[in-house]
């Protein structure tokens, strides 16, 4: 069987690059097809394998800048051929999932979402652009056109894998298309109980605005308590300037494997204030043993028991997660139970569920 794997884009390190990777290690041999990637993030986990990127990485600002060429995704992405591959499997939370396959070919997509700024989030992501607001109405405009194109090229998949219940109901809703939840791979043998106890909450990732890592802040700073801070990203200059004059608030920056072990691991709790479509680093939290302050929507419902590995607060404000920090009490939770919880959710796990998924799938589409 020949297979193809294609991806958005390897231009940063988040939950779709480990879903990749586990991917690509099922499929050793499958080219992967990606609208651009780069470099270093290339070489960390596929150094040897054949990787066919889009004319967009040849285009100035294409790496760096990437959404700069927003409106020519969608033609770049079919430029991708397909036709000689029996299996494609397309990871996607936008334009991946838009390949042209032939009628002898088997598409599956992993969806981790429905675009997010085409759908469920539009107003919002236009809101927050820093531009004038006739430079929005254009990118509305646009945006109009890519919804069009995104709803025309979710009806060429032959089915949907959804990343969560939370994304299968999206999908419903958005594409009209039911889905099978196989949750993604959470890598929990990196992670591990610790013999040391911090004093600090922590927070982290892709420091982006959705991830409301800003409530963290605001009420991390009414309480008095201490917060660490990992990752990198485009909201972090207005974290920075938000935390100013708290000396209880550190940015650590990117941190390593190791690094991010051991700060989960001497943490009092991990908080989650985001409506995440599944929430990777919640679960990584649960593989160290500490439990999770999460905010009651989207995929930490899944991922989170309530009273066992973590615990909610209902409105996605700072005073309200004040409110459950002042609370908080990590004598009560067992990191054992708690790790138990994350290893649910393992890579083993994933790979045994996608594998006989597509066995299944292949045998109905070659009937």
């Amino acid at each position: 069987m020949k297979v193809a794997l294609v991806h958005d884009h390897l231009a940063q390190d988040g939950g779709a690059e480990k879903v990749l990777k586990a991917l690509s290690e099922m499929f050793p041999g499958a080219p992967i097809y990606t609208l651009l990637y780069e470099r270093k993030n290339a070489v960390k986990y596929y150094q040897g394998r054949q990787i066919e990127t889009s004319i967009i990485q040849k285009l100035p600002g294409g790496i760096k800048h990437y959404q700069w060429y927003m409106p020519f995704m969608p033609m770049a992405v079919e430029f991708f051929d397909m036709s000689n591959y029996d299996l494609v499997i397309s990871d996607s939370s936008s334009f991946a999932k838009g390949v042209i396959t032939s009628s002898q070919t088997l598409h599956l997509c992993y969806c981790h979402t429905p675009t997010r700024y085409l759908w469920s989030d539009t107003h919002q992501y236009i809101n927050e652009l820093k531009y004038n607001k006739y430079f929005k109405k254009i990118i509305s405009l646009v945006l109009n056109y890519i919804r069009m194109w995104d709803k025309l090229a979710a009806d060429r998949v032959d089915a949907y894998i959804a990343n969560s219940h939370f994304v299968a109901k999206r999908i419903k809703k958005y594409y009209k298309r039911d889905s099978v939840v196989i949750y993604p791979p959470v890598e929990t043998e990196k992670f591990k109980i610790s013999d040391e106890a911090g004093d600090y909450f922590l927070i982290g990732g892709r420091l982006a605005p959705y991830k409301r890592v800003d409530l963290a802040v605001e009420a991390i700073k009414k309480t008095g308590k201490k917060l660490k801070i990992f990752g990198d990203g485009v909201d972090l200059p207005r974290l920075k300037n938000l935390a100013r004059g708290a000396g209880n608030i550190e940015f650590l920056g990117r941190v390593g494997d190791e690094a991010l072990a051991e700060l989960y691991g001497r943490s009092l709790a991990f908080i989650y204030p985001q409506e995440e479509d599944f929430g990777i680093t919640a679960v990584e939290a649960q593989a160290s043993g500490r439990p999770v302050i999460a905010y009651r929507r989207g995929g930490a419902l899944e991922t989170v028991q309530e009273g066992i590995t973590g615990e909610f607060f209902n409105e996605q404000t700072a005073d309200s997660l004040a409110q459950a920090l002042e609370n908080f009490q990590s004598s009560k939770y067992n990191p054992e139970t708690i790790r138990q919880q994350a290893e649910k959710f393992g890579v083993a796990r994933f790979k045994k569920e996608i594998a006989e998924y597509i066995e299944g799938e292949w045998q109905k589409f070659r009937s």
